[in-house]
């Protein structure tokens, strides 16, 4: 084998000049060595196209020298173009023989070499015909790198083809570079335009996503816009026309929606003042936002409403519009003002029940005197009628410190469970009398109503004040309902009213249609002592209790009155849902109930003058008295008289840190049996609503007459 002196290949655009004889006959290949090493015609059409082709002119092939390497053999031609593709350095052409024994023809030589490198321009150099052109194509394969060339050869013909097949393997491998160059370029082309449209995949669904968005957006603000409880509007900057409202806005306005969008406020006459509705759209334009910004809002409905109205300026489509939310504050204006007046009532009743303690005491002692002098065999008439004088005015007086204690709420309650259909009953032919026959009594009971639980005189004190200020409501008579019904209160009824409270309630009404009330006289009917009638016909305190009652009970009353068209008062009191209780009424006292004995009592009272008028009532009945100021002085004459004392008698509210219970308890839990009886006239925290007393506890309520306190002595010592 005969390897070309050359080492590589010609540069990548220069023709690939290495040719492979494959030939058993040596003088083949020394002829066409001969050949080829004389120079040729160049084919400038093939050059010319290769120039149209690669855009470039291609080299002068009259130069052109060509290098050949030889082999005598085909399995050895088949290893020479394996080691030549091995090095980077391939064949362009081979001259091969088709006659080459005792090995493989030119045939099966071709047909090996394509297999590995297909690319190979081929001669086959044969003088005789042992292959027909279809059986060659049937064993090697249909192609266009193959030429057949007929012995002995034309030396021409020779040069030509290796021109022409060197060229035309260059060309195809300069074409598969550009191929391949343009395969990148496109791949790369492609890929950039499969990332942007990606990116532009992303941008549409970005786009379609925040499309998406917006309308939801718009759909939320659209819903919440319309949803909102507060009144809320889109106005045009420009025109100030109303370009949307929601419901509630609606609602405040009086108006339908198709009357208020596209016109102006001015327009409705929604503006109650026209100064502030131009100072406010002159700061909207200034383009800044509005925060509670007082606006007087007529409304068709309502009148004039109290509002006050928050603002923001923002752009919609090419326009400048404001979102406008009014909050309607006349209600809590008005609750505001039921506040002021809850706490004015409020004061008054701290003052009123200080008042009403000090006088309970001093009423204790006249009472408890005049009794005693009155009991005296020895006096004359005159100074018997002074001194029945003297006891009425102090019961009259009685009276008043005890709604004085109502409206405060500082009296001490029993409450119990009651039928309110009960206690109203009982009190008919008390009210018929009460009321006068000019006047007609209706009473409208509700079925199966549940019961209370309330302080039985207290609910008695309700009925007959509140129908006691009917009747002076219809002096030429009139008609007179007292209804009892259940009422479930929402929470819309409760922001109504700042005592109210949702829940399950019963409601007691009175009902007059006599002479009504303003609305000025409806600011002051609770307030103590205020009244609209003759001086000596009233003391102002008949509602004023039943306001302090009602509350003391965790309810409240709500008033409707108009001048000329009468009144009604509706009292609100919570179900207590429980069996009712016996009635507490008690009998006249008689002899008996006034009997003495000679138990041992140990009185505890702050208060000296009544201290002694009760350390005398009871003597005088024969009971043996133990006196103490307090609770300290209590518990050293208890360590010493235990065994003897029988009962106690205990003021609840006591100096000293001991006071009237806290007493009572520690005494019995070391004398089981000790009879105990509360007294008082005012208490802050024993008695109330946050501590009721029970109604087994034995109780004298202050003031009150000796024969009323010898009753409840002897009771609670006879009591099993």
């Amino acid at each position: 084998m005969q390897m070309s002196d050359a080492s590589t290949l010609p540069a990548s655009g220069q023709r690939n000049q290495r040719i492979l004889i494959i030939d058993d006959n040596a003088a083949i290949h020394d002829d066409v060595r001969k050949i080829l090493g004389v120079p040729a015609q160049a084919d400038t059409d093939l050059d010319a196209e290769a120039a149209d082709l690669f855009g470039s002119e291609v080299e002068d092939f009259t130069t052109v020298e060509f290098e050949i390497d030889s082999a005598f053999q085909g399995q050895e031609g088949l290893a020479m173009a394996k080691h030549a593709l091995k090095e980077g350095r391939p064949y362009a052409m081979a001259f091969v023989d088709i006659r080459m024994p005792p090995g493989w023809d030119g045939v099966e030589t071709i047909s090996r070499i394509w297999k590995l490198y297909p690319e190979l321009q081929v001669v086959i150099c044969t003088a005789y015909s042992d292959y027909s052109w279809e059986e060659m194509i049937r064993e090697i394969g249909r192609t266009d790198n193959l030429v057949i060339l007929k012995k002995p050869f034309d030396n021409v013909e020779v040069l030509q083809l290796a021109h022409t097949l060197t060229q035309k393997w260059t060309l195809n491998h300069q074409l598969r570079d550009h191929l391949t160059s343009l395969d990148r370029i496109v791949a790369r082309r492609t890929e950039e335009l499969q990332a942007a449209n990606l990116r532009l995949r992303e941008e549409m669904e970005e786009r379609e996503q925040t499309q998406k968005e917006l309308v939801q957006s718009e759909a939320r603000f659209a819903k919440a816009f319309q949803a909102s409880p507060i009144p809320m509007v889109l106005q045009s900057l420009t025109t100030e026309r109303f370009i949307d409202v929601n419901d509630a806005f609606i609602a405040v306005c009086g108006l339908r929606r198709m009357e208020i969008v596209s016109r102006t406020p001015r327009e409705l006459e929604l503006c109650a003042d026209l100064d502030a509705h131009a100072q406010l759209f002159a700061q909207l334009r200034s383009g800044r936002s509005v925060r509670n910004f007082s606006y007087p809002l007529k409304s068709r409905s309502s009148g004039t409403r109290e509002c006050v109205i928050s603002a923001e300026v923002f752009s919609l489509g090419s326009e400048m519009v404001a979102l406008v939310a009014t909050v309607d504050m006349t209600d809590q204006r008005d609750l505001e003002k039921q506040l002021r007046h809850s706490q004015k009532l409020e004061a008054v009743g701290q003052f009123a029940a200080g008042v009403a303690h000090d006088f309970n005491n001093m009423l204790t002692v006249i009472q408890g005197h005049v009794s005693l002098q009155l009991a005296t065999k020895t006096l004359d008439e005159g100074m018997t009628s002074s001194l029945e004088h003297v006891s009425l005015a102090a019961e009259r007086a009685a009276g008043l410190t005890r709604q004085l204690l109502a409206f405060s709420r500082k009296q001490v309650v029993q409450p119990r469970v009651l039928d309110l259909n009960d206690v109203v009953r009982s009190l008919n032919a008390m009210l018929s009398r009460v009321i006068g026959e000019h006047i007609d009594l209706c009473c409208e009971f509700g079925e199966d109503l549940p019961t209370i639980h309330a302080d039985e005189n207290n609910i008695a004190q309700i009925v007959m004040n509140l129908v006691g200020n009917a009747r002076d409501a219809m002096p030429g008579g009139g008609r007179l309902v007292i209804r009892t019904e259940v009422e479930e209160v929402d929470f819309a009824h409760a922001l109504r009213d700042p005592q109210a409270h949702p829940g399950r309630f019963i409601r007691l009404s009175v009902m007059d249609n006599g002479t009504g009330m303003s609305a000025e006289t409806l600011g002051h009917i609770f307030e103590p002592f205020f009244t609209t009638k003759e001086v000596g016909k009233g003391t102002g305190l008949g509602l004023a209790s039943v306001y302090g009652i009602v509350a003391q009970h965790e309810g409240w009353v709500e008033v409707f009155s108009e001048l000329g068209l009468g009144s009604t008062f509706h009292v609100y009191l919570p179900c207590h849902d429980s069996e009712a209780e016996p009635s507490t009424a008690t009998a006249a006292m008689t002899e008996a109930d006034l009997r003495g004995g000679d138990e041992t009592i140990l009185v505890v009272e702050d208060e000296t003058a009544v201290r002694k008028v009760i350390t005398d009532v009871l003597k005088e009945r024969g009971y043996r008295v133990f006196e103490a100021c307090d609770g300290p002085e209590a518990l050293s004459i208890w360590s010493q008289r235990q065994s003897e004392v029988d009962l106690l008698l205990t003021d609840i509210v006591m100096p000293n840190g001991l006071r009237g219970n806290m007493l009572a308890e520690r005494l019995k839990s070391e004398k089981k049996d000790l009879k105990v009886i509360f007294s008082s006239g005012y208490s802050s925290d024993f008695g109330t609503e946050s501590d009721p007393l029970s109604s087994r506890v034995n109780f004298l309520a202050k003031p009150y007459k000796p024969e009323v306190l010898v009753k409840a002595v002897r009771d609670c010592l006879d009591e099993l």
